[in-house]
């Protein structure tokens, strides 16, 4: 019965004997000296016991080499650990540039993933073998946390603001999924699974699933919200242009820059009035509660994938003239 219990969680991502050869030499290190304290306190014991209790202690004055070598030593195993940690930990908050994104949604009792292509999941995950996997996701209601075990990976799902994790599957199969944050009285339900599957697989367990992609989706939206009414590719609206401006950074009207990004992007349609590009006036509404979190990820979907706008009027002249 206990041979079928595994000690630790299958390996199943490049990351995975990153996160692990480091836990095995911290629990080496703590390990050791905890069982070379306990043998030194009996061997101290027995050696320097006093028999007849009458026995009177000599004067200690200490020992430099002593107190240096106990200084010194924990110091660089301290250092060696800091760095290798440092190390594991930006591979994990750094994804590769090229990743398949999946945007997510925890809230009680339940996750959902949402493809880019369309597909739609609960509580499971389908994803291809040996490709880079970024997840993105923020919670509907109270805090989650996305674990899964074998990949060694987990981030908290904050409502209001987008967390991610990334990992490369090196191992076809199915893998627990859990919430890792207790969020109520379900929260032990709230379980899934992550199928890895080989690409070829994948792609058609991908191609029979229907549905609009995300960024079609996100236009949808982006026309019945009445976005492109304001915001023009060429700049001439009642808001900034959105054309070819997520990655890029943007100056705000109280002189701040800020990077276009996935929680940027989220603000500005949720709270529009937080912060406000330089030239343009407060007019654009707060859409809260008039679009859920899919579709909020959707229109970014849609704005990631805008062009840049091409060279119009003056710039336009002037690289003809520079012709």
């Amino acid at each position: 019965m206990l041979e079928s219990i595994p000690l630790f969680p299958e390996q199943a991502s490049s990351l995975a004997p990153e996160v692990d050869n480091l836990y095995f030499f911290v629990l080496a290190i703590t390990g050791f000296f905890a069982l070379l304290v306990a043998v030194l306190v009996v061997i101290f014991a027995i050696k320097y016991r006093d028999r007849t209790g009458n026995r009177v202690g000599a004067p200690i004055t200490g020992s430099i080499p002593l107190e240096l070598g106990w200084s010194i030593i924990p110091f660089f195993v301290s250092m060696a650990i800091f760095v290798w940690a440092t190390v594991v930990f930006f591979h994990i908050v750094r994804p590769p540039d090229q990743t398949l994104e999946i945007y997510s949604t925890g809230k009680r009792w339940m996750w959902r993933f949402q493809h880019i292509d369309g597909q739609s999941e609960i509580n499971e995950l389908h994803v291809p073998l040996g490709r880079p996997v970024k997840v993105t996701f923020t919670s509907e209601d109270v805090l989650h946390s996305l674990y899964v075990p074998a990949f060694r990976v987990k981030a908290d799902a904050i409502p209001g603001r987008y967390s991610s994790i990334w990992f490369t599957p090196t191992k076809t199969g199915q893998y627990h999924l859990f919430c890792a944050e207790y969020c109520g009285t379900k929260h032990s339900g709230m379980i899934g699974s992550v199928y890895v599957m080989d690409p070829d697989e994948y792609q058609a367990w991908l191609s029979g699933g229907g549905g609009l992609s995300m960024t079609a989706r996100g236009e949808q939206l982006f026309q019945q919200l009445g976005c492109v009414s304001c915001h023009l590719n060429d700049g001439s609206g009642r808001g900034p242009s959105l054309a070819g401006k997520f990655g890029t950074q943007e100056t705000l009207a109280n002189g701040e820059t800020v990077n276009v990004d996935d929680t940027y992007l989220r603000e500005s349609i949720l709270t529009p009035q937080l912060r406000l590009v330089a030239g343009y006036q407060p007019l654009m509404p707060t859409f809260q509660g008039l679009v859920n979190e899919e579709g909020v990820m959707s229109l970014i979907e849609y704005i990631k994938s805008l062009p840049a706008a091409p060279a119009t009027g003056a710039a336009t002249q002037t690289q003809a003239q520079g012709r």
